[in-house]
């Protein structure tokens, strides 16, 4: 469509972009993580990230290599939160809000939940 091989002069695209109503913008990004429903991670360092924004839909450009490495890698707080509701632990919100309904102890308001089987409700009906 350009010819050339070459492309098109990057002026020239921009342009022609801001003409069709597409803002195009440099984001000084560190680090993006792509997490995969598998649970791996696509880690990109120092990766070229452009924003597009066309009428009002957002669209990123990644340029880099990502690294590939396993979600329970990271050791994030609020990562490590998620995996451990996803094993059928109870959340520590979940414990405080039993807490605050009932008066009852963290220790008592967390076996309520796991014999209700996290359902709040029900754990605060047998504390009450």
């Amino acid at each position: 469509m350009f010819g050339g091989g070459g492309g098109m002069n990057p002026r020239k695209m921009k342009q022609m972009m801001k003409q069709m109503g597409i803002d195009v913008e440099e984001i000084d990004a560190e680090e993006v993580v792509i997490k995969t429903t598998d649970g791996k991670e696509l880690v990109f360092d120092d990766a070229d990230v452009t924003q597009m924004d066309a009428r009002g839909q957002q669209t990123y450009q990644i340029i880099g290599e990502p690294e590939e490495r396993e979600a329970a890698e990271t050791g994030e707080g609020e990562e490590a939160d998620e995996e451990g509701e996803a094993a059928g632990e109870i959340p520590e919100s979940d414990v405080e809000i039993v807490v605050q309904r009932t008066g009852a102890t963290p220790e008592e308001a967390r076996a309520a939940l796991e014999g209700a089987d996290g359902d709040l409700a029900t754990a605060i009906d047998v504390l009450e």
